[in-house]
């Protein structure tokens, strides 16, 4: 594995960083707050597809009954989404993949869009979670309905019952959070997401994170492996 070494200015470099791990490790909150940091965006396959379906759109209505049952959206879909979004001018300064590549094509996809873009190697952090915390996270989260604020009922909980202390929104569960889709999402992430954690391992560009400690604290922990953000 890559050493995790402090990279200065990692962000000026146009570098892309990706989260892997499975659900429940913190990708999203994790992608959030480095975006927040660095001022660079951060792509969430499962948002965008699940923003698709909200709208009612010809890709979410395709999406979204494999999305209910934890299912993959097939590979070129979810490339080809994924290449424009990184064509765009926001992208031009670094940006950060939440929840892609999932499979081993979609990395080697990944490889050449950024070589043939012009990017350096990406840096890629693999965040690993014992697997009953993982089941205690995903059944137990709820999210808020109006600024998707994220609770967990376990662990992290709203001052009101059901619902978000920011604006008062109904948190709600996810489709894809029930104990019997959750289980079968978590033995299809072993199935096939583990051979993009060998990919990155022999290219030398992974960084295995520990993320069963408190998100605050893994939280400092990338910070401190990225350095601190480039000044305005």
């Amino acid at each position: 594995m890559a050493d995790a070494a402090p990279a200065v200015g990692l962000f000026a470099s146009r570098r892309a960083v990706i989260l892997l791990g499975p659900p429940g490790a913190g990708k999203g909150t994790q992608a959030r707050l480095l975006s927040e940091r660095y001022g660079v965006p951060a792509l969430s396959t499962g948002a965008m597809f699940r923003e698709q379906v909200e709208r009612g759109t010809l890709l979410g209505k395709e999406a979204q009954p494999i999305l209910a049952q934890g299912g993959l959206v097939p590979d070129e879909i979810v490339r080809a989404m994924v290449e424009e979004w990184i064509t765009g001018p926001d992208c031009a300064g670094g940006f950060i993949l939440d929840g892609f590549p999932r499979t081993l094509p979609q990395a080697i996809a990944l490889d050449g869009i950024l070589r043939d873009r012009g990017f350096p190697k990406p840096l890629v952090f693999f965040l690993t979670v014992e697997r009953f915390r993982l089941l205690r996270r995903l059944t137990g989260r709820r999210t808020c309905s109006i600024g998707g604020e994220i609770y967990n009922i376990y662990d992290l909980p709203p001052m009101v019952p059901g619902r978000c202390d920011v604006d008062g929104g109904e948190l709600v569960m996810r489709e894809d959070d029930r104990e019997e889709v959750v289980r079968p999402r978590l033995e299809l992430y072993d199935e096939r997401t583990r051979a993009v954690v060998e990919h990155y391992i022999k290219l030398g560009l992974l960084l295995e994170v520990d993320a069963n400690q408190d998100p605050g604290l893994l939280t400092e922990t990338l910070f401190e492996i990225l350095g601190p953000a480039r000044s305005k």
